[in-house]
């Protein structure tokens, strides 16, 4: 009986042990750039699967298992508003089932837009993801990866950030003396904030971000649908008709410039779902993603 209690209680501490054996790096080496002297604290363990404090950004690691990596890696930006990042629900999970099919995946911890702990916070989280492709393309062959297969995910808030980097990649906010290439090679937006015009956007993460007044140029600078060009990476969007949080027409209008400047796009409208595509399990629309990323030659079939 005591045997069996303690099969039980290792059985339940497996996932616990799992996620702490994942490796995590720290974005910078030295000094965080745009900081400013504050009092915030980081926050090291989730609270409520989120955190809500920021000071030293990082990237964790899950990798495949031994034999079963393809080559391809994504940097996973959960969503939050810019207010907190839902790391468990949208960034451990998916990169999980990413693993599971042979995708290196790099959740961010990325810091949150804030006047007290920043220069200039429109650029903060832009810094963070920057600075993550950088280091994952320069890392490429430590970990086994194709330079030329490294996508961006993003969710809600995380889409709007994974968007700004496909679109914004031409210009650096980091340290970049090496020239890396900070264009992914991919953007996948889950139920994204794209948009930052009134009555299109997400209030709460445009203020986060911009600040309550921004200028009509900064509205339009950080309003991705308006960035699109030729260049902006082939892309893979997902959302629901019925999403009251984030407005289906943030991925619309994005796929709809992405057409105009015929880059390849593909759109999946669940008809339910609201925010968060609940009653869509990540098996449905990832499986989508898998075929979508094989047709690309980003991934070979399993």
């Amino acid at each position: 009986m005591k045997l069996f209690k303690n099969l039980i209680i290792a059985a339940a501490l497996l996932p616990l042990m799992a996620h702490a054996q994942q490796q995590t790096i720290n974005l910078y080496q030295g000094a965080v750039p745009n900081s400013k002297p504050t009092k915030l604290v980081d926050q090291t363990t989730l609270e409520q699967g989120m955190f809500r404090r920021v000071a030293n950004p990082q990237l964790e690691v899950y990798a495949p298992e031994a034999g079963k990596a393809n080559g391809t890696a994504v940097i996973i930006i959960p969503g939050g508003s810019y207010k907190v990042v839902v790391y468990q629900s949208e960034g451990i999970r998916s990169a999980q089932e990413f693993a599971k099919n042979g995708v290196t995946a790099f959740v961010l911890k990325y810091r949150l837009p804030a006047d007290s702990s920043m220069v200039d916070k429109t650029i903060g989280p832009l810094q963070d993801a920057q600075q993550a492709i950088k280091i994952v393309r320069e890392g490429a062959a430590k970990w086994n990866l194709d330079v030329n297969k490294i996508g961006v995910v993003g969710f809600s808030a995380g889409g709007h950030l994974a968007s700004t980097v496909g679109t914004h990649f031409q210009k650096a906010v980091i340290e970049n003396s090496n020239n890396t290439n900070l264009r992914p090679d991919f953007l996948v937006l889950i139920y994204p904030v794209i948009s930052m015009q009134e009555g299109l956007t997400h209030a709460d993460s445009r203020k986060n971000l911009l600040g309550a007044t921004p200028s009509k140029a900064t509205v339009d600078l950080y309003s991705n649908e308006m960035q699109i060009n030729d260049k902006t990476p082939v892309t893979f969007l997902v959302h629901a008709g019925d999403d009251n949080v984030v407005k289906v027409e943030n991925s619309i209008g994005f796929y709809e410039n992405l057409r105009k400047n015929k880059v390849p796009a593909e759109m999946h409208l669940f008809q339910k779902g609201g925010h968060g595509l609940m009653g869509h399990g990540l098996d449905e629309w990832m499986n989508l993603l898998f075929k979508w990323l094989q047709a690309n030659k980003f991934m070979t079939k399993q």
